[in-house]
């Protein structure tokens, strides 16, 4: 069954992308997917504008560099894909890279990218906030892979966070293909103050066993003081592998101001991720 028909996977020059390229993998194989591998990463002449015009010495030295990390990404996806097997093409692009990762984003049905490493010297390629701006901007649900590792498969045991909003419906209904194949499948779910109760609860559960899923409900009651740490903290819990739940999120003087629970999950996540905005 083809549950997922098209990924766009991120790649850069660091060690973390050949993880990430084993998550694409994987789901590919799982679902009979295209995979498109798009090396996007920003101009290291961005980072030294006055490297280009005081010498051509140091202008070069600054190509070399580009190339250099180009090179490196690209054998490493060579040698993870050489046995083939997967329907797996490549792209890169060095110029306005998180515009053009939303743009090709915009028509797969699940992006993966990886959680920022603020040790990795690579990260210097990357925009800071390119995760969470692909994730507003792309308009798509993504993978978020942490820069620890993968566990060998995604989504034995899952955790689902649900409330009533936009996000949270796509995150969930974007993860469905992943859900289905859930050994142990959790819910968690609150109240906020601006939930409608007038309509009463939410039928989750009826949602999702109408999907031939059988969820273990966990309701908080009220909201809890940091959603995003006790998702985690939850998540660690039942020995989760997998965390489903939206990206709340909005421009603000040209930066995105996120929101708590997002924030905190893109921050101290544990496990991969599944986000909606």
């Amino acid at each position: 069954m083809n549950d997922i028909p098209s990924i766009v996977l991120h790649q850069d020059a660091s060690a973390q992308a050949r993880t990430r390229l084993g998550v694409a993998l994987g789901l590919a194989r799982a679902s009979d997917a295209q995979v498109t591998a798009l090396y996007a990463v920003s101009s290291i002449y961005a980072q030294f504008p006055f490297a280009v015009v005081s010498s051509s010495d140091a202008a070069a030295v600054l190509r070399d560099i580009e190339d250099a990390s180009l090179a490196k990404a690209r054998a490493s996806f060579e040698s993870a894909t050489r046995d083939g097997g997967v329907k797996i093409g490549w792209a890169s692009v060095v110029v306005e890279a998180t515009r053009a990762f939303a743009r090709e984003g915009r028509c797969a049905d699940l992006l993966v990218l990886g959680q920022r490493d603020p040790e990795s010297r690579e990260a210097a390629f990357v925009p800071p906030d390119f995760v969470e701006s692909i994730l507003i901007e792309s308009g798509r649900p993504a993978l978020i892979v942490t820069y620890v590792g993968a566990p060998e498969a995604i989504g034995r045991v899952a955790l689902v966070a649900w409330k009533s909003s936009r996000e949270s419906a796509r995150a969930v209904s974007a993860a469905l293909p992943l859900l289905r194949h859930c050994e142990r499948l959790h819910v968690a779910t609150w109240t906020e103050d601006d939930d409608d109760e007038d309509n009463g609860p939410l039928n989750n559960e009826g949602f999702l066993r109408s999907h031939g899923l059988v969820p273990t409900m966990h309701g908080s009651g009220g909201t809890p003081g940091d959603i995003g740490d006790a998702l985690l903290s939850l998540a660690a819990d039942l020995s989760a592998d997998l965390l489903v739940m939206d990206c709340y999120g909005h421009a603000r003087a040209r930066e995105w101001a996120l929101g708590g629970a997002t924030r905190s999950v893109l921050g101290s996540m544990t496990l991969p991720v599944l986000m909606s905005h």
